[in-house]
C-alpha cells in the first residue's frame, strides 16, 4: 500500500488513516459515459475499496473523443461501456473490486444497485435519470454528487441528505428540458476539469473531512475563463423530495419506448430475457451485418437503421428518434 498510495498518503488530510478509509468504502458511478470514466479512473486510482459502475450503452466511435477510458478496439469489439472500462481498471488497480453492471437504471432497479453503498457519483447525461439518482438517495440518506458538462461549461455540487438541498431545490423538474452535449456539442477538458472537481469532493467525504466539504454550486465556462460559486442556501420548503419526502421520481413508471436525447436511438424496455444467439440466427436473414459478443447482439438493418438486443431485454433501435418508426422497427423485428 505505501508504494501504491505513497504520493497521496503525504498529503495531510488524507494521510495513512484515510488512505485505509478509501480502501474501506464504496462508490457507485451511474453513466460510464464521459463524466463516469474520469470518475472511475479517479476512485480506482485513488484505491477506493469497491467501486460499482452502471451503464447500458456501448462504446461509439463518437465516445473516442471524450470518454477516455475506451479506445477503437472497444468500438470493434461493440463492448458495453462499463465492460470495456472494467477490463480497463482491472490492469490499473488489481486491488480494487470493480462490479460492472450493463443496465438500464429505472425506479424498478436503483434500489438493489444503492445497497451498501456510501457514495454516489453522478456521471449521467439526462435530467430523467438525474432526478431519479438525487431521490433514491435521498431517500436512503447517501451523499450525491452531481456533475455536469455541455459545450465548454460545467456545474457540480455535493448534496447531503439532511444537510443541504437536494437537486431538485435548485433545478425543478419543469426547468430540465436543457441543451445536451449531443446538441451543441461538448470539449473534452471541461468534462474533465468537472469530474474532477467531483472526484476530489468525493475524496473529502470518504476520509471524513467534512469541514472541507464545498458548499456551493460550481459554475465552470473552460473556453471563457469564468468561474462562479453559488451559496446553496436552505431547501425549498416546497421540493418534493427533501422536504415533502414524496420522492416522485421513484413513483414514475418506467416508458416502453424512450427517445434518448440527441442521439438517434430509441430504447424499448425488457419484455423478458433475450438469448442472443438464438436471435442472431432468426435476424441473420434480414440484417446487412451482425455483430455477437458476450454482452449484446446489434444487426444492421440498412438505411442507417440498427438493432441493438441485450441479454436483459432491453432493445435499442438506433438511426431514428421518432417514436411511430422505432415501434414499426421494433414490432416488425422483435414482435410486439
Amino acid at each position: 500500500m505505501k508504494e501504491r498510495y505513497s504520493r497521496q498518503m503525504l498529503f495531510r488530510p488524507i494521510g495513512e488513516e484515510g488512505q485505509l478509509k478509501l480502501q474501506g468504502s464504496s462508490v457507485c458511478i451511474i453513466g460510464m459515459g464521459a463524466l463516469g470514466t474520469v470518475l472511475a479512473n479517479h476512485m480506482v486510482r485513488a484505491g477506493v475499496g469497491f467501486v460499482r459502475m452502471v451503464d447500458r450503452d456501448y462504446v461509439e466511435a463518437s465516445n473516442l473523443q471524450r470518454q477516455l477510458l475506451y479506445d477503437e478496439d472497444d468500438v470493434r469489439q461493440g463492448y458495453p461501456k462499463v465492460i470495456a472500462a472494467q477490463k480497463k481498471l482491472n490492469r490499473i488497480n488489481s486491488d480494487v473490486r470493480i462490479d460492472a453492471r450493463v443496465m438500464d437504471v429505472t425506479a424498478h432497479t436503483i434500489g438493489p444497485l444503492l445497497e451498501d453503498i456510501d457514495l454516489v457519483l453522478d456521471g449521467t447525461d439526462n435530467f430523467q435519470t438525474r432526478f431519479l439518482l438525487n431521490d433514491a438517495c435521498f431517500q436512503r440518506g447517501i451523499p450525491f454528487i452531481y456533475g455536469g458538462a455541455v459545450s465548454s461549461r460545467g456545474m457540480s455540487a455535493v448534496l447531503v441528505p439532511g444537510a443541504t438541498p437536494c437537486f431538485r431545490c435548485f433545478v425543478p423538474s419543469g426547468d430540465s428540458s436543457g441543451q445536451t452535449c449531443d446538441m451543441i456539442g461538448v470539449i473534452s477538458p471541461i468534462v474533465d476539469i468537472v469530474a474532477s472537481f467531483q472526484a476530489v469532493e468525493a475524496l473529502k467525504f470518504l476520509v471524513g473531512d467534512h469541514e472541507a466539504r464545498r458548499d456551493s454550486l460550481l459554475s465552470i465556462d473552460a473556453w471563457g475563463n469564468r468561474l462562479f460559486e453559488m451559496k446553496l442556501g436552505a431547501p425549498r420548503e416546497d421540493c418534493p423530495c427533501c422536504q415533502l419526502k414524496q420522492y416522485p421520481a421513484l413513483q414514475t413508471e418506467g416508458d416502453e419506448a424512450l427517445a434518448l436525447c440527441g442521439r438517434e436511438t430509441v430504447q424499448f424496455a425488457s419484455k423478458g430475457p433475450l438469448d442472443l444467439s438464438a436471435w442472431e440466427q432468426r435476424l441473420k436473414p434480414v440484417a446487412a451485418s451482425l455483430l455477437l459478443n458476450a454482452y449484446l447482439l446489434r444487426a444492421e438493418l440498412g438505411d442507417g437503421e440498427k438493432l441493438v438486443l441485450f441479454p436483459d431485454g432491453r432493445v435499442l433501435v438506433q438511426g431514428t428518434d421518432d417514436l411511430t418508426r422505432a415501434k414499426v422497427i421494433y414490432d416488425r423485428y422483435i414482435g410486439s
